[in-house]
């Protein structure tokens, strides 16, 4: 299955919490950010969890950091929680591992 055959998958059923599953990948990354986005937004989710995220590159990192970066300018707080080792690697190779935390 190719990463545009295998969308991202967003759930804000926890009243807190966005979770991501899926491929989080260059092909998927701009619909991604949307839902994402959209999905934190809605009642004042705190925190996003990756753990269902099964692949990731420097596009899916990318957009996790636009996530928070765009609640941070509307002054919200978000915290990542389960990342996964290949996000986390790529995120220290990039020396942005600390935007994460």
């Amino acid at each position: 299955m190719s990463d545009a055959a295998a969308p991202v998958q967003v759930d804000d059923l926890a009243p807190d919490t966005v979770r991501v599953s899926g491929v989080l990948t260059f092909a998927n990354a701009a619909k991604a950010l949307d839902a994402i986005t959209a999905a934190v937004a809605r009642d004042g989710r705190q925190v996003i969890d990756l753990s269902g995220v099964t692949r990731s590159d420097s596009a899916g990192l990318a957009c996790v950091l636009a996530v928070l970066a765009g609640a941070a300018e509307k002054g919200r707080a978000l915290a990542v929680r389960n990342i996964p080792e290949g996000m986390h690697l790529l995120a220290s190779v990039c020396e942005v591992e600390g935007l994460l935390a």
